[in-house]
């Protein structure tokens, strides 16, 4: 998979349904579950034994992943492959809520 092929703007539109989320990601294969961070949260360095999506419902998030930095806003959809080193921030003033699932 080619790197600019990982991120997809605005894969869904604003505000975002966390239904219609749940519903496209169960018809791909992947679960559904809700983070609510606080401004400054940092998950650091994880990597998993299953590919995940991760989508930003409400506020921004920077993503690091493969050597690579993505910032994300609502509706922005990403594709994190297993084993892949990645951490994840919300660079928004105020909570971040955002989705992930595993296949």
């Amino acid at each position: 998979m080619i790197m600019s092929e990982l991120l997809v703007r605005r894969k869904f539109p604003q505000p975002v349904d966390q239904a219609q989320v749940d519903n496209d990601w169960r018809a791909r294969g992947f679960g559904c579950d809700l983070f609510v961070d606080p401004p400054g949260q940092e998950w650091n360095n994880f990597t998993h034994s299953t590919n995940e999506l991760v989508m930003v419902v409400e506020g921004r998030l920077e993503m690091k992943m493969l050597g690579e930095t993505y910032e994300m806003d609502a509706g922005d959809e990403i594709y994190i492959p297993k084993d892949a080193l990645h951490s994840v921030k919300n660079i928004h003033s105020g909570i971040t809520r955002w989705l992930f699932g595993y296949d």
